[in-house]
């Protein structure tokens, strides 16, 4: 006998509604927490520091001693094996003595117009110019065509002035001091007046002596001080040493770190360049050092 299988029932599976897409979770920021106020308080010392430094950093005079600082120091490395007594100037393009404090040029038609203002205001390391001799005239005919202008705004800067004079061997000495008297008036504070003698024009040398010796003596009568003598030094010593040792000597002697005149030799002033650059003057110009210092520099003047 055969046994019936079982009949297993079908399921029915009832479908299932579709769910409706979930929105995502939006999630709450949490609150910004509160900066904190930074602390703006700084100490009133500090910034009494901070506002002093920065006045010195903003004045012009820290900055003009940065500036000498700095050009002290380019100057000492640039001079290193140079002999300290006698460097170049750039800006007057010749090299200077440096043992003298008070300096000077000459001047005379030969520089054309002059303007006095920036000769005045130039300078290079303390060097600058304080007085200036100035040609007036020649012979007994000759006036500088520029000397009045000059003796005038020269003045006018504060430069200290004095007048010379071209000496002919060969002319009245008397006559050549009178005609210099003529067209110059000295006043005080001004330098003593000068006498340029520098050739004998074929004149013998006690010729010479005799009328420049006149010459000397009137411009003394007449204005109460001792004139100066300007020079070459080889004239000097050929010519005028031992004869006029009383009297204060100008002596030109260029490119050299030092006037070897001799001990005894009364000198004062040292024509040293004649190629000096000046500025305010479109030529070449010599340049002159005084031996003394301030003081017997004023005692030199007329009182």
């Amino acid at each position: 006998m055969s046994a019936e299988t079982p009949k297993i029932p079908k399921l029915t599976t009832t479908p299932k509604k579709p769910q409706p897409a979930r929105k995502p979770a939006v999630r709450k920021k949490a609150p910004a927490k509160k900066k904190k106020a930074a602390n703006n308080s700084w100490p009133m010392s500090l910034k009494i520091a901070i506002a002093g430094l920065l006045l010195v950093l903003l004045s012009p005079f820290y900055y003009g001693y940065v500036v000498k600082l700095f050009a002290s120091t380019w100057r000492w490395v640039r001079d290193i094996g140079t002999d300290p007594n006698y460097r170049t100037y750039k800006s007057f393009a010749i090299d200077i003595p440096r043992k003298y404090n008070i300096h000077g040029i000459d001047v005379s038609y030969a520089q054309g117009k002059i303007d006095w203002h920036k000769v005045k205001s130039m300078q290079e390391d303390s060097v600058h110019i304080t007085f200036a001799f100035i040609k007036a005239t020649e012979g007994l005919l000759t006036v500088d065509p520029y000397f009045k202008r000059n003796w005038r705004e020269a003045a006018k800067t504060g430069i200290t002035c004095g007048a010379y004079h071209y000496f002919r061997p060969y002319k009245s000495g008397l006559w050549q001091a009178r005609f210099f008297l003529q067209n110059v008036d000295v006043e005080q504070g001004d330098l003593p007046l000068v006498v340029d003698i520098e050739q004998l024009d074929n004149t013998q040398p006690a010729k010479m002596r005799q009328e420049l010796q006149t010459f000397l003596n009137h411009i003394q009568k007449k204005t109460h001080v001792k004139p100066i003598i300007y020079s070459g030094l080889s004239f000097y010593r050929d010519y005028l040493q031992g004869y006029f040792d009383e009297y204060p000597l100008w002596i030109a002697h260029y490119y050299k770190e030092e006037l070897k005149a001799g001990k005894n030799t009364n000198w004062w002033f040292w024509q040293h360049s004649d190629k000096a650059h000046v500025n305010g003057i479109n030529h070449a110009v010599d340049f002159n050092a005084f031996k003394g210092d301030s003081l017997t520099f004023r005692g030199m003047l007329i009182p």
